[in-house]
């Protein structure tokens, strides 16, 4: 379980407070909805961490950090790198990190590999990652040695260029039963929770019933044992499209633009720095007062 410690004026060691884990997650089944919101950097994490319990250092960095256009081209490099800037900037909640396109999908050794270099450089509480029946076996292998896993079923953003795009899932019966049979098989497997994305309403709440860990939706309706949404999404800092399932709980990116056009226009004006932000100005001003009253003394 991984802890923080901060120090203190006497000792310079403060208690070590004690994170959420995934057991803790896990046992939240049925009760208080589990609350989690990405996070990719330590200042965004300090703000958040006493909200919530759970950090998600999603692969979404690619596109909310990275302006890519999907999430295909995040690295593992670049998982970690932030995984630790999360890490660095929260002490009470659960942190897990997805893992990138390609890090997991080869064979549960090669997920066994890149799951344990994350977690042994970022500290993080345990891993995520896409995927249903396929994905069972390499679960399966990562829980026994160790390795806490949140499994991801319904929409699979990795999976954008196989399945047509970003469209919602479970609309047919077909369709469904395959979902359903995913949670299943991914939390017979050992995940501790299991996202739910972008499907109806109804899957969403057969598959909460079906399955005995929580379940965490995004676009999947308040069904669900918990729910995560893209922090940049919900505070109006990322432009372009908006998900149906997205609610703006702040204009930041407003806030943002507006206070950068001030700079910029006091700036242009010369009225920024004034002489309270420039060293020695204060002093070179009361100089040339002193200066002043002495030369008219002297007349």
């Amino acid at each position: 379980m991984s802890t923080i410690a901060q120090p203190t004026q006497r000792s310079g060691v403060m208690p070590m407070m004690k994170r959420l884990s995934p057991r803790d997650i896990s046992a939240r089944k049925g009760g208080e909805p589990v609350v989690c919101i990405t996070a990719y950097t330590a200042p965004m994490a300090r703000f958040m961490d006493p909200h919530v319990d759970l950090l998600l250092v999603g692969d979404t960095l690619g596109m909310v950090v990275y302006g890519m256009e999907t999430t295909l081209g995040v690295t593992l490099e670049m998982s970690i790198a932030h995984g630790l800037a999360v890490m660095r900037g929260s002490q009470k909640a659960c942190v897990i990190v997805d893992m990138p396109f390609g890090s997991y999908q080869g064979s549960p050794t090669d997920a066994f590999n890149a799951c344990a270099r994350v977690m042994k450089e970022t500290g993080c509480a345990g891993v995520k990652l896409e995927g249903g029946r396929e994905m069972a076996e390499t679960i399966r292998f990562l829980t026994q040695r160790g390795i806490p896993v949140m499994a991801h079923v319904g929409l699979l953003p990795q999976s954008v260029n196989t399945v047509g795009g970003f469209r919602v899932q479970g609309r047919s019966k077909e369709g469904a039963r395959a979902i359903v049979a995913d949670a299943k098989a991914v939390t017979a497997a050992g995940a501790f929770s299991v996202v739910v994305e972008g499907v109806v309403e109804s899957l969403a709440r057969t598959i909460t019933k079906a399955v005995s860990v929580p379940t965490i939706g995004i676009g999947a309706s308040v069904a669900c044992d918990g729910q995560v949404i893209v922090g940049e999404d919900m505070l109006g800092m990322f432009g372009g499209f908006t998900p149906k399932f997205v609610k703006r709980y702040a204009e930041v990116g407003t806030i943002v633009s507006d206070a950068v056009g001030a700079y910029a226009a006091d700036v242009r004006a010369r009225r920024f720095p004034g002489p309270e932000h420039v060293y020695g100005a204060l002093e070179n001003k009361n100089g040339a007062k002193r200066a002043s009253k002495k030369s008219l003394k002297k007349k």
